[in-house]
This record gives structure tokens, sequence and C-alpha cells, in this order.
């Protein structure tokens, strides 16, 4: 899969440049000339990764870089910008952005910064998995929807871990018994639809779809009913 790249940059000349030498990398690439079009874009249409310059029309890089952490997206965010001082520095990684590169700066450097900070994020996502707008970190536990935290108890999160490893397809009854309670249960046969209707109501808070369905007569399947 290609990865995308969202470009903000109101430089023209500049962003056409770098346009070029992603393509030739092999990204592909998109572009916003002012902060607000940015901000759209990357809500609209989420990027792999970021490159955002510090001064624009209409939003800032800073401002774009809060925006975006307070919706809950973890999208790297290269921020580039001629403001050298420790300060700005400081104030550009505060507002959510990964890293950081100074103007005039080299292709190779700016490229080398985007191969990084990808590898670190695909580390990452090898920990965390995602079905619509729902995610699951397995290292740390956390569960987002549309960027809010959801909090479960250690069964929840199990059964809800062990439907998003399996996405699209129908469980039985017996096998999540199995998987996620063990060989040797011999408590109430009705416990997961108890568990499901509690991961319902958890999932489905402020109206949400609901992404947990029942088949009936067979188990429970990940799927987005449309």
């Amino acid at each position: 899969m290609t990865t995308k790249i969202l470009l903000i940059e109101d430089d023209i000349k500049l962003a056409q440049f770098i346009e070029m030498e992603l393509t030739c990398e092999g990204y592909q690439v998109s572009m916003a000339n002012n902060g607000l079009d940015g901000l759209t874009q990357a809500r609209q249409d989420p990027p792999d990764l970021v490159v955002l310059d510090w001064m624009m029309p209409s939003l800032t890089g800073v401002e774009i870089c809060r925006r975006l952490r307070s919706t809950g997206s973890l999208v790297p965010i290269i921020l580039v910008t001629a403001r050298d001082e420790i300060s700005d520095r400081v104030a550009g990684l505060d507002a959510g952005a990964d890293d950081y590169v100074i103007k005039p700066f080299s292709i190779e450097e700016l490229l080398a910064r985007i191969r990084s900070n990808l590898r670190r994020i695909r580390k990452e996502d090898s920990n965390i998995l995602h079905f619509e707008d729902l995610s699951l970190n397995l290292s740390t536990r956390e569960i987002l929807r549309s960027g809010k935290a959801i909090e479960l108890t250690v069964r929840e999160f199990e059964l809800l871990a062990y439907l998003m490893h399996h996405p699209l397809q129908v469980m039985t009854r017996d096998q999540i018994l199995e998987k996620v309670w063990g060989y040797d249960f011999g408590g109430d046969s009705n416990v997961i639809e108890v568990y499901v209707r509690t991961l319902r109501q958890k999932l489905e808070v402020d109206s949400s779809s609901r992404l947990i369905q029942t088949v009936r007569g067979v188990g429970y399947v990940l799927r987005l009913n449309k």
C-alpha cells in the first residue's frame, strides 16, 4: 500500500519541489497551501504522515497540530520552519509535532526524518488493532472510539480484542468461550450475551453506530451495518 503524505506549505515553489521529491521516492502526495485547507484535508482523508510549515495563512502550523491532537489524531507530524530558537522548538513539540526540520534544509534530511517517523509509527501500529473509528492498543490497553477513551474491564477488553483480531468473521459462541474464558469454563452460558450488551453500551455512547452484530443461532461478528 502506498504511503500517503499530506504536505501543507504556502510557499508554492518549495511545495512543488518537495512534492516532486516525495513522489520520486514512491509516496502519494496531497498538498494544501494554507492552514485551513490543510486541516480540512487531514480530517477528511487522514494521511500516514504530515509535513507542515509553521507560518501560513488562516492557521499556523502549531495551531493545526493542536487541533489534530485534540481530536485524537496520532498521525506523525513533521514541522518545517525557519524558527530555530529552543523556545520555538519546545512550542512546536508541545503542540503535538513529532519532529522538527529547520529551514533551509536539505531534501535528504527531510526524507530521512520522514522514513524515521514512518518506521516508528509502523512499529507502534503492530500493537494497535483498528476497525472503523475504533482502536485498541494491546500494549497500553487503551481503547479509543472517534478519539474518545473508553474504559473496559479486563474481560471486556479481552472479548473486544478477540473480535478485533477477526473483523468481519462470524465467531461462534463456543469459539469465544474457548478463547476469552478458557477451555475449562463452567459458568453461566449466557455470560457472552451479558458482556456483549455491556460492551455495546460503552462503545455506542453518543449514539455511535453499532459495531458488534449478533448472528442468531451462531455467535457475533465485528461489522458495521450500513
